[in-house]
């Protein structure tokens, strides 16, 4: 008789780092004008164009079903952004579920859309619309391309020994506002959080917002930033890992300046989810010059952008919290936090 065995199957979420790993460093390159491609913690590719760089990046919106073609836009926006480039043509993929899109609900996501493009001044160019088989909810993937000077560029493996990391507005505005908006009646009738709380949380996806375009120029424009990475799916702690992977280099944190939002412990602790693990995007965490960070912190926060130091790059690899008790690794996570309530 012939043996089987059990087939492989990956979890909710991004892939394994290793395997993503061993399947970007396989694809060639095979024009010369590509100045950065795929790795771990390149979000964004960058195209030699004529006197100009051609950015680009293609990103889906799984998680959310309220606002996603909001989410669309400015997730696809931020990676644009953290390269020093400005954000300015869009394609859109939406795929809808049979027997539950209605025309309202497409002139719905067309607006929010619209609306999310022109709050950056970017054009939606172009895309794909349609009702797809086997689909209990809206899915958007979007694609962004923007440009930037070759003397602006900041990649996204140039963090240094010695650069301080800034993080802006806070951990976790895009989680919060999930878990308000995708799961704000549980969190009330099971656990009793307040309305006031869960409204509030909702909020934040518009208020700070999402967005860290208008962060990434104004850090640019202060002083001398190495690396700017957009936190997304496994939090501040994979996006600090990411980071410091793209360049070869390792961190020592401040737990104690690790700047949570009010609304992030009250969310996270009834549902068990660990915050530094949690879908972030909102923050831009920035490797910049020493002697810089005091100026590129003020202007963010004159321009009404909490930004605080958190910590440093240095030489030895890893990631490492250091607290009251001690230095301890930074947690690394598989899969994002908020993964294992749409698994429940």
């Amino acid at each position: 008789m012939q043996m089987t065995t059990k087939e492989k199957y990956y979890p909710l979420g991004k892939l394994p780092p290793e395997d993503l790993f061993a399947l970007l460093e396989a694809l060639p390159v095979r024009d010369p004008r590509v100045i950065l491609g795929p790795g771990i913690g390149h979000d964004a590719a960058v195209i030699k164009f004529g006197e100009r760089l051609l950015v680009t990046k293609s990103d889906p919106i799984t998680f959310a079903t309220d606002e996603i073609g909001w989410y669309a836009v400015h997730v696809n926006a931020n990676d644009i952004a953290c390269l020093g480039a400005t954000p300015r043509w869009f394609v859109a993929t939406l795929l809808l579920p049979e027997r539950k899109t209605t025309p309202a609900l497409v002139t719905e996501i067309f607006q929010q859309t619209q609306t999310a493009c022109a709050a950056l001044g970017v054009t939606l160019v172009g895309g794909h619309t349609e009702i797809t088989h086997d689909l209990n909810r809206p899915i958007m993937v979007g694609t962004m391309f923007g440009e930037v000077s070759p003397q602006r560029l900041v990649r996204s493996d140039g963090a240094r020994p010695g650069d301080k990391i800034l993080l802006t507005k806070g951990i976790a505005v895009e989680g919060c506002a999930l878990l308000a908006r995708e799961r704000g009646e549980q969190l009330q009738n099971d656990y009793g959080l307040p309305a006031e709380l869960l409204a509030r949380a909702a909020q934040l996806l518009h208020e700070p917002g999402i967005s860290v375009v208008r962060d990434a120029a104004i850090a640019t424009a202060s002083g001398d930033v190495h690396a700017m990475h957009d936190p997304t799916e496994g939090g501040i702690a994979t996006g600090l890992h990411e980071l410091t992977t793209a360049a070869g280099v390792g961190a020592m944190l401040e737990e104690q300046s690790l700047p949570l939002l009010p609304e992030t412990e009250p969310l996270c602790t009834p549902l068990g989810i660990d915050p530094l693990g949690l879908i972030a995007s909102g923050a831009l965490l920035l490797a910049v010059a020493p002697q810089d960070a005091p100026q590129i912190g003020a202007a963010l926060r004159a321009a009404g952008i909490a930004a605080q130091i958190i910590g440093a790059i240095r030489a030895e690899p890893g990631v490492y919290l250091r607290g009251p008790a001690g230095e301890r690794p930074l947690p690394q996570f598989s899969r994002d936090e908020i993964t294992r309530l749409f698994e429940a």
